[in-house]
């Protein structure tokens, strides 16, 4: 089948102005949160992972999303043994690295210490599910992968920060692997990497436009990922590049309308990309959730209209929202004010 990723990169390298949007499920929560990483159901329990895998193989069955995001393990099951992406317009992806600053283990102190760059699985992992694999083996699993950097504005860090990312797209490219990147901002405290605020997102710009001019389109990202910033940062990152997409991560969960407000913002402002993972794992009801992100990322619904939408298909379920409806419809995201409301 047809992958809706394809024929939407395609189109917006066609046409870099076109409105086609991609929508990805960031399901790969448990190479960070450990056993919090499934999330917790409507009476507050831990979900199990296989309980998070049946979610996944929902919201592939729904076929709404673009992209899954997972972990190499979950991919092995679900793309390599269960084949679910097979008769699917959902393209599989892999975590393909795990810098320190995503270990957010119960206890740990390594999102506020400099990122250092890992990775748990490899391409061949990711591409067939074992190692060594021969080349037709390679077509048996996800042949695309997210890999995150991170700078911290310290010479010695940020440089082997770009050495291991340097030596993932060489191996990607002779592998024929594809990625995406992702930018995060710096993860130390501000008396360390030394920018205002107002800096970070220029800093986080500059470090991408410089980093990819060194890089062949052969072995460039599909798309990025980036924090949302505001969008006098994002429409520079943009218009700097046509031909780069840009996408934003969705951020911590928030209110109904932190999520919707932010999708319609981004896309606003340039983004054509969006990826939702602690948004959607957190929602009372994740196809649902899913169905109104996509009304909004098509511009079929305005951001509060959203919101009253899904509390209405809540409320048709028999489902008791974790909020009431007037406190679903506040903004309470940070990240979402940078827009002027």
């Amino acid at each position: 089948m047809d992958k809706s990723l394809d024929v939407k990169l395609a189109a917006l390298a066609s046409d870099p102005a076109c409105q086609a949007f991609i929508l990805a499920d960031a399901k790969d929560a448990d190479m960070a949160f450990g056993i919090a990483s499934p999330g917790k159901d409507a009476a507050g329990r831990l979900r199990s992972l296989t309980e998070f895998r049946d979610q996944i193989r929902e919201i592939v069955a729904q076929g709404l999303v673009d992209i899954m995001l997972m972990s190499a393990s979950t991919s092995e099951l679900l793309t390599i043994r269960e084949r679910i992406f097979d008769a699917s317009p959902v393209t599989p992806a892999v975590r393909a690295n795990d810098s320190s600053d995503i270990h957010l283990v119960r206890g740990g102190r390594y999102a506020s210490m400099a990122s250092r760059p890992f990775a748990s699985t490899t391409i061949d992992h990711i591409q067939a599910g074992k190692r060594p694999c021969t080349q037709a083996e390679r077509s048996t699993g996800a042949n695309l992968g997210l890999y995150s950097v991170t700078f911290n504005n310290d010479p010695e860090r940020d440089l082997k920060v770009l050495e291991a990312y340097k030596a993932f797209r060489l191996e990607a490219e002779e592998k024929g692997f594809q990625h995406f990147l992702e930018v995060f901002h710096p993860n130390v405290p501000p008396e360390l990497h030394g920018l205002a605020p107002e800096q970070i997102p220029h800093f986080a710009n500059d470090h991408i436009a410089r980093m990819l001019a060194g890089v062949p389109s052969r072995s460039r990202p599909r798309f990025l990922k980036i924090p949302y910033a505001g969008p006098q940062a994002l429409e520079e990152l943009c218009a700097y590049d046509p031909s780069l997409i840009v996408g934003v991560l969705g951020g911590s969960a928030g209110t109904t309308l932190d999520a919707f407000a932010l999708l319609y913002e981004a896309r606003r402002h340039g983004a054509r990309v969006a990826l939702f993972g602690r948004k959607i794992n957190a929602a009372e009801d994740q196809l649902c959730f899913v169905q109104h992100l996509r009304w909004v990322a098509d511009d079929q619904l305005q951001p509060a209209e959203a919101v009253k939408a899904y509390h209405a298909a809540l409320q048709a379920k028999g489902i008791t929202p974790r909020r009431s409806l007037s406190r679903d419809l506040e903004l309470t995201s940070t990240v979402v004010s940078h827009a002027g409301g």
